[in-house]
């Protein structure tokens, strides 16, 4: 305790000779002593105002140090710009947990001249660019502690960064500071915010970050503001929707699915209108997947537009697993119907001849721990057509009808084989008859009648242990009974 107080001391009485005379290693040591007082608590809360004043004069010193130094001389810029690292270090650590502080910065002007300061960082040329990432990082780790809590300080600093001065931070080659901006940008980032950022001025800052989210996962602030903001709001959804690459629209929905999945037990936080816009979407393209039976299917265009839609449609059997949420999309126009129309497509597809869309018994692409690779979009993808058409008839008679008059249950029932490339098909095909028959004579009398004919072959049925049972003039799906 006596060390640390007699550290302050030495602080309060030195300072003032760093605003007077040439930059040297004293200075430099001066203000590390400050960094490192400010991170006990008890004199963070008690440091005064006069050292935050110098502090702030030695700021505008080194911004114009920095500005009008000569080229040649690389050690003085060097040495320059350890003393504004160390000065936001020393700023940084003042602002935790401590809104005295970040008040009193406020108003003595410290965020106008950090502005100026990283703008002049951002500007200068150096043999070693590895020199400026340091007092970068500093500086933009100040201003995130500085907003932090602080909705004027927010306010503050985003007048002055967005977007321009983000978008150019989001684009440093240096994996820290990137993350730093990032942090920086989910802190001042609310609901108003995020509106803006659909603007046509404005998109390519969230395009930005979504890029991020694709090339480097690993940083984390880019998800967190993917997820946390960007996906609750369906204006700005579907304006960086339009604007992307088809690479990029994978990730945003990639990160949709993961998001829903982490949120299985609670209420979700997806909107309905994004559920709405996945849904049109899917309507909308689906039809790419076909092209993967063509010549040019192996292009990486025609791979990445499958791949949409197999993500799309992923998606919705996510929203669509008795959500109370989402099961609106029961009655989204013409959906169930799209989603049939392409089954009857793809099957007739594999049926006529070989192809990516044919049932296929090769289990040696199936690696270890159970999962099919994720290389091909065509994998798992007539499993989730008939696990949404079973998703959409749950509990919904006009659904249900609706299968009967377009001729999809005889069309499920023929997929109740197994099928390497679709994993858990029979299973889907046998949960998808279960909700068409439930409650509903008159599918239940089709399936009746057409066990009765020999129009469909239930023995695929009777080998996964179901049978058709009528009882009281129904027809139920009914698990076979194992004598003994």
């Amino acid at each position: 305790m006596a060390a640390s107080f007699r550290s302050w001391m030495n602080v309060s009485s030195a300072f003032s000779c760093i605003l007077n005379e040439k930059l040297c290693r004293r200075h430099l040591e001066i203000v590390e002593t400050l960094t490192t007082v400010l991170r006990d608590t008890e004199y963070r809360e008690a440091v005064q105002e006069e050292i935050f004043s110098s502090l702030l004069t030695v700021l505008s010193r080194l911004c114009e140090e920095l500005q009008g130094a000569s080229r040649d001389d690389q050690d003085q810029r060097g040495f320059t710009l350890q003393v504004t690292a160390e000065c936001f270090r020393a700023l940084r650590n003042s602002c935790v947990q401590c809104t005295r502080n970040q008040c009193m910065l406020r108003n003595l002007g410290f965020i106008d001249v950090s502005f100026k300061l990283l703008i002049s960082l951002q500007n200068l040329t150096l043999e070693s660019p590895d020199g400026i990432f340091e007092p970068l990082r500093c500086g933009i780790q100040f201003l995130g502690n500085l907003s932090v809590g602080n909705q004027r300080c927010k306010d503050d600093i985003w007048q002055l960064i967005f977007p321009k001065f983000l978008l150019q931070l989001l684009h440093v080659n240096d994996d820290k500071t990137v993350s730093y901006a990032s942090m920086v940008l989910h802190t001042c980032l609310d609901e108003a915010k995020v509106e803006k950022l659909a603007d046509s001025h404005h998109i390519q800052l969230a395009l930005r970050v979504m890029e991020l989210c694709r090339v480097q996962p690993d940083l984390e602030w880019t998800i967190i503001i993917a997820t946390h903001h960007f996906l609750k709001s369906p204006v700005l959804v579907k304006s960086m929707y339009a604007g992307m690459s088809d690479f990029d629209r994978v990730t945003l929905l990639e990160l949709l699915l993961a998001q829903l999945k982490a949120e299985e037990s609670k209420d979700s936080c997806i909107p309905p209108d994004v559920a709405h816009f996945v849904a049109c979407c899917f309507q909308k393209c689906c039809g790419d997947v076909l092209m993967l039976t063509t010549r040019s299917a192996s292009s990486d265009e025609v791979m990445e537009e499958a791949r949409i839609v197999t993500v799309l449609l992923e998606v919705l059997c996510e929203m669509t697993s008795d959500r109370t949420e989402f099961m609106f999309l029961q009655d989204h126009p013409d959906l169930l119907l799209t989603t049939i129309e392409l089954l009857q497509q793809v099957h007739a597809m594999g049926k006529a001849s070989s192809n990516i869309f044919s049932a296929t018994w090769n289990f040696s692409s199936l690696s270890i721990d159970g999962d099919f690779s994720p290389d091909c979009p065509v994998v798992n993808f007539k499993a989730r057509l008939i696990r949404l058409i079973g998703n959409l008839c749950h509990s919904n008679t006009n659904n249900q009808n609706k299968v009967r008059e377009l001729d999809g249950i005889p069309l499920i029932l023929d997929n109740c084989n197994i099928d390497s490339n679709n994993p858990f098909i029979s299973q889907w095909a046998i949960f998808a008859i279960r909700n068409l028959l439930e409650h509903n004579k008159q599918n239940q009398e089709l399936v009746g009648s057409l066990e009765r004919s020999g129009t469909v072959d239930y023995s695929a049925l009777r080998d996964l242990g179901f049978e058709i049972e009528e009882r009281d003039g129904s027809f139920l799906l009914k698990p076979v009974r194992k004598d003994g």
